[in-house]
């Protein structure tokens, strides 16, 4: 059985910065099992000594030393923070000194500023894309003209988190499709993606997982069998084949990679906001 060890992602901001990189490290290590806890907005010193309080806890808990992966500015919050007890790691520190060598300054420690908003141009092209991947989710509108990405697959098989994740992280417009039981009954593409084809990404699931999916959304219902799911998958793949549609597992893969994986096979270049 895989050992417990806690871990709190801790960040004077939302605390997304500290648990992106945290995912990553700890993905790495597959004979622990982590359970993790984000505290955002810990700005001040009295708020690191209720993070401490629940650290601690955690401890005493599990009977093991926490993991906390820090990414607060202000360094008497940090040395507080410390006193858990717990392995500190702190996601600027290995960066912070050789970048300051290099560039002759000091970094500014202002609170939040990994993700405040500097460019207001690319703030309103993450929104803009944000409401087009909503009003362009599971078939909702079939106008793709301004779309750069259309993610096709069965339900249930991560086409919408995706396209979030897209909007938001790189402010590119995704719109999805839904792969019906009527547009799997042939082996062409559906009529209104024809004149889209060179936007389109397939996504497919293993049949086992995506009966698991649909069974939290509709349990023993027609939609949720495994027959089914093994049914829709056998097709769309065929048909991902067929057309010469690009494609990806969503089973083990993380939307991060899924991101990667489709701005690189349609060559959409775009920085991360």
């Amino acid at each position: 059985m895989a050992e417990l060890r806690p871990v709190f992602y801790i960040s004077d901001g939302t605390g997304i910065t500290a648990e992106t990189i945290g995912h990553s490290l700890l993905t790495q290590f597959t004979d622990t099992e982590f359970i993790a806890e984000r505290i955002s907005f810990v700005d001040s010193v009295e708020r690191a000594k209720e993070a401490v309080c629940r650290i601690r806890a955690a401890a005493q808990t599990h009977g093991v030393r926490p993991v906390v992966i820090n990414s607060c500015m202000d360094p008497a919050v940090s040395e507080t923070l410390a006193e858990s007890d717990a392995l500190m790691l702190d996601v600027f520190a290995p960066f912070i000194e050789p970048l300051e060598r290099e560039l002759g300054q000091s970094r500014m420690r202002e609170v939040g500023r990994a993700h405040a908003i500097v460019d207001f141009d690319t703030y309103h092209r993450r929104i803009n894309a944000m409401n087009y991947a909503l009003t362009h989710d599971d078939g909702i509108s079939v106008d793709y003209d301004d779309a750069e990405v259309i993610l096709v697959a069965v339900s249930r098989a991560g086409k919408t988190p995706s396209c979030v994740y897209l909007a938001l992280q790189y402010g590119i417009r995704a719109a999805n499709y839904p792969l019906t039981e009527e547009d799997l009954e042939h082996d062409r593409l559906p009529a209104r993606l024809r004149a889209s084809r060179e936007k389109l990404f397939g996504l497919t699931i293993d049949p086992q997982r995506l009966h698991q999916i649909r069974q939290e959304r509709r349990p023993n219902s027609h939609y949720a069998k495994l027959e089914t799911c093994k049914r829709e998958v056998a097709a769309a793949e065929a048909l991902f084949r067929a057309e010469r549609i690009p494609t990806l597992s969503t089973t083990n893969t993380s939307i991060e990679e899924i991101a990667s994986k489709v701005m690189s096979t349609l060559r959409i270049r775009r920085e991360m906001f």
